[in-house]
């Protein structure tokens, strides 16, 4: 194939879009110290917060900075006191006004604690200002979040909500502690592993161990072991990586698209992470009965699974705080005509394609626990005492419908049911 001397000559068109940092984590002091290092190493580098402090009596304070001087602080009035419409009404217009106002400079959005980087990435993806979508005007570069080691452990083994802790976003947020600690780390690009001098070694090395569990897509970066902090250093390494990809699904939406959910353990580590697949259903009965005997100690569950009697339903699994959660992904492929498929992702189908089983179509259970200490073999065991058995599986499907079932009229889908509907 000849060159086109033309072309060929062309410059890389440069993208001239502010690059957006987004920092989150549950610790605010460990939060406020990665911030203030960022800002130290670029001077032209803004930094958004916003506290939620009086956002349930509706009021919102937003501040700007940088690393020499405080650009704004306002108070706004907020008609829904809600993450949502704060992250709509005022988060990203104002992403949106300082990329205006202020170019050439980089953004670090931090988040407060409560506030999970997904619900980030799912607004930026549809929300529009003055008519223009706001990833025109910003890029979102990648999602860090900061893991303070001293407290990590004991607020993933939490069973408390939110609201024990007054840090509830609005009178119904009924979030479990773990469950956002969780959710941050998982869709992370980057987790900034936050210690101080004097640190144990090895207990370090356990945290990491535990955040690899729960990342393993994410890149590690510790920091704080030494009495001095080299701030260009982090900068180079959390900030313009350009680690995050925008058509990555929601972490329930990972397994549909053929991605990995955890990572199968290869040390003699005391982190366990099991991973169980299978494409037998669930007997309904069986699985409900056993729930709170799985989870009694993993720290975290999560992955996607189908139960005999709704052999239609993609249903999602999750597990942290104490509490188990079930819900729907929409339809399996197989359960819905062809036409129909174009309505989910290229990922999803091409997984399904790469997997189908003539029987079962894209049917699949992938599940993963993730604690401490596991017993692999037992938990195995368990899961296999829940599926069905080969004279239950000879029954047929039709006779599948009509088991006893606790979960009946708990996952209602509609025509409009898909898993894109689960998208960030």
């Amino acid at each position: 194939m000849s060159a086109n001397p033309i072309t060929d000559t062309l410059p890389a068109r440069v993208d001239q879009r502010p690059a957006v940092t987004v920092l989150s984590g549950f610790s605010p002091g460990a939060v406020h110290a990665t911030a203030q290092a960022l800002l130290l190493a670029e001077d032209r580098l803004l930094a958004i917060r916003h506290d939620l402090t009086g956002l349930r009596d509706g009021l919102l304070r937003r501040t700007v900075r940088s690393a020499t001087e405080l650009i704004e602080d306002a108070t706004t009035a907020l008609v829904h006191g809600c993450v949502s419409c704060t992250l709509r009404e005022d988060v990203l217009p104002t992403l949106v006004r300082l990329a205006r106002t202020h170019p050439g400079s980089d953004m670090l959005l931090v988040l407060p604690p409560s506030v999970e980087p997904e619900a980030v990435a799912a607004a930026s993806e549809h929300c529009v200002v003055d008519g223009t979508p706001v990833t025109e005007a910003v890029r979102f570069d990648s999602y860090v979040t900061v893991v303070d080691a001293e407290r990590f452990l004991d607020d993933l083994a939490s069973t408390d909500d939110l609201s024990h802790r007054d840090l509830q976003a609005a009178d119904d947020d009924h979030r479990a502690v773990a469950e956002v600690v969780a959710h941050q780390v998982e869709f992370s690009d980057t987790v900034v592993l936050w210690s101080r001098p004097g640190t144990d070694v090895l207990e370090l090395n356990r945290i990491g161990t535990l955040v690899h569990r729960l990342a393993p897509w994410s890149i590690q970066v510790t920091v704080g072991t030494t009495a001095q902090l080299d701030c260009t250093g982090l900068s180079t390494l959390v900030r313009r990586t350009g680690r995050h990809n925008p058509r990555r699904p929601g972490m329930l939406g990972l397994a549909l698209e053929g991605r990995p959910i955890a990572v199968a353990d290869t040390d003699s580590s005391d982190v366990t992470s099991i991973l169980f697949e299978t494409r037998r259903p669930f007997h309904p009965q069986r699985l409900h009965d056993a729930l709170e005997d799985l989870t009694e100690h993993a720290l975290r569950g999560r992955g996607q699974l189908w139960i005999a009697s709704q052999p239609d339903t993609v249903l999602a699994f999750e597990f942290a705080g104490g509490g188990v959660s079930l819900g729907t992904l929409g339809y399996w492929l197989a359960a819905l005509p062809a036409e129909r498929w174009n309505e989910t992702s290229d990922e999803r189908r091409i997984a399904a394609d790469l997997s189908w089983d003539p029987y079962y179509g894209d049917r699949r259970t992938v599940l993963a626990l993730i604690g401490l200490h596991l017993d692999h073999a037992a938990l195995t065991e368990l899961l296999n005492s829940c599926l069905l058995t080969d004279a239950e599986l000879a029954d047929g499907s039709d006779t599948w419908r009509h088991l006893p079932d606790p979960f009946a009229g708990c996952f209602p889908l509609t025509d409009d049911n898909t898993s894109e509907e689960n998208r960030p």
